[in-house]
């Protein structure tokens, strides 16, 4: 009976263990080649076996040690002995078969699937006819029910989820790393007007002013790109990519006719668009500065 009750002891850790794992890292750890974990999110590639094979082993642990307990009672007590015999196991199956075990399993399920992979494993192998003909049953009737037992990919988070798991992941992320991460997660909500400079802000070169002038602010200006245009911004003639308006001058070339013709074509796009598509624009028309 001691036996049984331990038997369905470890079944009950592995039952809420599997069902409370962490898959995510489950699956990090196969893919570092974990051979415990592997095995582990092999089990759990099939729900149905896996359950299967777990609540067989408990159910038949359970009702052989109440069997067996109430055999010995009776043999003891006579006809008192079922009342006796039920009483008692119901404390000990609920306590150290069921509540205990599994709460232990619900706060540290990791370390135990990790290690109750290979018993379940090899348990599957010599049962698994049981198995099957147990899981046939009961996918028929989920079947009939509108449910399919197939392999469920594991759900993606969605963005406030994402956002949860960062902020509770503060221990392990530095506060600044985690700030980044978090204002990925808003790109979908931010637009290109959002970050934008401000039209009065912008630093540019006005070919209608005098050449030295132009010469002076790309010697000592701060910015490696520059819009150039005529008298006023909406006159855009191009983007001007310093590096090379230093080369020309370096060489002695260098002109407000040669500054124009190796202007890039300026990037138009409208104010309200969303931020994380526009990134993906300016990767694809390998842009970086945009109007």
């Amino acid at each position: 009976v001691i036996f049984l009750v331990l038997l369905s002891c470890f079944f009950s850790v592995a039952e809420t263990a599997y069902m409370s794992v962490n898959r995510y890292r489950l699956r990090h750890l196969a893919n570092k080649g974990n051979r415990k974990a592997e095995r582990a999110h092999l089990l759990l590639q099939r729900p149905d076996r896996l359950l299967g094979v777990i609540l067989l082993g408990d159910t038949f642990s359970d009702i052989l040690a109440s069997s067996i307990g109430t055999l010995i009672a009776v043999h003891y007590f006579g006809d008192l002995g079922v009342l006796v015999a039920t009483a008692i196991l119901t404390f000990i199956v609920l306590v150290f078969g069921e509540v205990a075990p599994k709460t232990l399993a619900a706060l540290h399920p990791s370390p135990i699937v990790l290690h109750t992979a290979f018993p379940l494993w090899i348990l599957l192998k010599l049962v698994y006819p049981l198995v099957w003909l147990v899981n046939l049953f009961s996918n028929s009737l989920l079947y009939s029910l509108g449910i399919r037992s197939s392999l469920k990919p594991l759900e993606a988070f969605t963005r406030d989820e994402l956002r949860t798991v960062v902020n509770e992941a503060s221990q392990f992320i530095p506060p600044a790393h985690q700030q980044m991460l978090l204002q990925l997660l808003d790109l979908e909500k931010i637009c290109a007007e959002d970050i934008m400079i401000p039209r009065q802000e912008i630093v540019g070169i006005d070919l209608e002013r005098d050449w030295e002038e132009i010469l002076d602010q790309l010697m000592t200006g701060q910015h490696t790109r520059l819009p150039v245009y005529k008298n006023y911004l909406d006159k855009i003639e191009g983007i001007l990519h310093v590096r090379n308006a230093l080369n020309l001058l370096a060489q002695d070339k260098l002109n407000k006719n040669s500054l124009i013709e190796i202007l890039e074509k300026p990037y138009f796009l409208p104010e309200g668009t969303n931020l994380n598509h526009q990134l993906l624009q300016f990767c694809h028309a390998k842009a970086r500065i945009g109007l």
